[in-house]
């Protein structure tokens, strides 16, 4: 199964539009998490102690952690996130706030060192952004570090398209060069 993390929010969202060709390429059963419709709890103490507490009653198929259950059984994981602030949308932190559970998605070695516990060995993480400053470090380079670091995603893949909104840009023109990029990066299911 490949899980979709949907945090576009623009109904013709180009990140959505790469999200949906990169996913067509595979045969694998699709899991959309489409943040736009989610409500959130606010992570503050009640959350924190709340969860803390099913955490130690190893409740972990409490509807709670349904989407950290998700995330962690995923065979292939991909976030579409539009370039925003430097980062993502606001609605992709609280998701991943919300996923972070240990005993699910991470653990502790007895030294203190996040040991990833999620199944997927690849996580794509697809973006377009209107300019051209686009950091890695920022939106992508903390997911990267948190797959890797934490959840033990071995390989995470960065797609995206920018400079779409630079005057006299050829928007189409962007979006083709990142879908063959994906076509020569990123082959079609056999099967």
């Amino acid at each position: 199964m490949t899980l979709f993390i949907n945090a576009c929010v623009r109904e013709e969202s180009r990140t959505k539009l790469l999200a949906d060709y990169l996913l067509s390429r595979w045969n694998d059963r699709v899991e959309e998490v489409c943040l736009s419709e989610l409500r959130f709890p606010i992570t503050d103490e009640f959350f924190l102690n709340r969860r803390n507490q099913l955490i130690g009653a190893g409740a972990f198929q409490e509807h709670h952690f349904d989407l950290a259950n998700q995330f962690a059984q995923a065979e292939r994981i991909v976030i579409a996130a539009p370039y925003w602030d430097l980062s993502f949308p606001a609605s992709l932190k609280q998701y991943i706030e919300y996923i972070n559970v240990l005993g699910i998605t991470f653990s502790y070695t007895p030294e203190g060192t996040p040991q990833g516990l999620c199944r997927a060995k690849d996580l794509y993480y697809v973006s377009s952004a209107g300019g051209t400053f686009v950091p890695e470090e920022f939106g992508f380079g903390y997911i990267k570090s948190l797959a890797e670091n934490f959840y033990g995603i071995p390989s995470v893949h960065l797609i995206q398209a920018a400079g779409l909104d630079i005057d006299g840009a050829d928007e189409e023109a962007i979006l083709r060069r990142c879908r063959e990029s994906i076509d020569s990066r990123f082959p079609r299911d056999s099967h």
